[in-house]
């Protein structure tokens, strides 16, 4: 045990040095003197005490910082959105709710929808631009909008066309065919009003945003529902021998589905992706103090995270996940690395 030191002693060794008034903040500035004095090397003692030194040392320290957040932002950048990802036709078209490949149409396009070119009420072949809006609101297909139209054309027609009175006088016979024209003219301008109303009723751009939504979410079970993308895509491969051998289990025969694929984990991912699209662009016009909705869709990014994680370790890059990231536009900062909503 080493020989304890008495205070009167030290502070004795201390008045020697000429302390005699204060001795404690003596104490401290001696020892704050010494820690540079007791520096291992010289160039630790040079660099303690030259103010170049320490200038260029505050210069790294500031340079190596800006050069941590250029890499963060070049990180970042390289990964992408983890919300929106790279837009896409596919993910614009949730907008206006019409398949990428359409253009828009003309209200003429619409009528000829309805109509053919001779005018026969029989027949009803579609337009040019017939596909542009196959999904309309309140549950309705264009198919059934012609259909209608047509069926009110014709009852209006047989009431207008009838004629109970019969003559010989020419005049007569002319005027009432001038009168029958007429009246057809006004009949087919009255249709073609009613024919618009009734696109522009039925029109999901005049609807909700639930409404578009509800389409959205029909076009992602149509565009990712294995029902369908079974008939494009390459089969997976089949289960190698080696392992019937040691698991003869895993040569199950899947059961055929019984209607539309709504619940595979691609188009599970589609529908948040869509979800999250409505959400971010409320959140950004709108909702900007809306805490509610930014955990909302803090919690749709997580979902669609998990889910991709799952696919891509699942399907190990097959032709299911490339056509999934290629429609959609996610990029790695949508299923990587830990994503922070600010």
């Amino acid at each position: 045990m080493p020989p304890r030191v008495p205070l009167f002693s030290s502070l004795r060794a201390l008045n020697g040095h000429g302390c005699t008034a204060f001795p404690s903040v003596q104490i401290c500035r001696t020892f704050a003197s010494t820690s540079v004095d007791q520096a291992s090397t010289v160039q630790q003692r040079r660099q303690h005490r030259d103010p170049y030194a320490l200038a260029q040392a505050r210069a790294r320290k500031a340079a190596n910082i800006s050069r941590q957040e250029v890499l963060e932002q070049e990180r970042s950048a390289a990964l992408g959105d983890p919300v929106r990802g790279i837009p896409t036709p596919f993910v614009q078209s949730f907008e206006t709710v019409i398949p990428p490949t359409a253009t828009p149409s003309s209200t003429s396009d619409l009528h000829t929808a309805t109509r053919n070119e001779s005018g026969s009420p029989n027949q009803s072949p579609p337009g040019p631009n017939a596909e542009l809006e196959d999904y309309k609101n309140f549950y309705l297909t264009q198919k059934e909008i012609a259909e209608a139209s047509v069926r009110s054309e014709q009852l209006t027609a047989a009431v207008a066309e009838q004629d109970f009175s019969e003559t010989d006088d020419p005049e007569v016979k002319r005027s009432r065919e001038q009168e029958r024209q007429q009246n057809d003219q006004e009949r087919k301008q009255k249709h073609a009003t009613a024919t618009e109303a009734l696109n522009r009723i039925v029109s999901l751009a005049n609807g909700s945003s639930k409404d578009r939504l509800r389409v959205n979410i029909q076009r992602c079970v149509d565009a990712f529902g294995r029902h369908q993308t079974d008939k494009k895509l390459p089969p997976k491969p089949p289960v190698a021998e080696s392992i019937l051998l040691k698991n003869p289990s895993a040569n199950t025969q899947k059961v055929e589905r019984a209607g539309p694929d709504t619940g595979s984990s691609e188009v599970q991912i589609a529908i948040l992706t869509a979800k999250i699209k409505t959400l971010a662009d409320f959140l950004e016009t709108r909702g900007k103090p809306d805490k509610i909705n930014k955990r909302n869709l803090t919690i749709l990014v997580h979902k669609r995270q998990k889910l991709l994680q799952y696919l891509r370790r699942k399907e190990r890059g097959g032709p299911r996940w490339q056509h999934l990231i290629e429609t959609l536009g996610l990029t790695e900062g949508t299923w990587k690395g830990e994503i922070s909503l600010r």
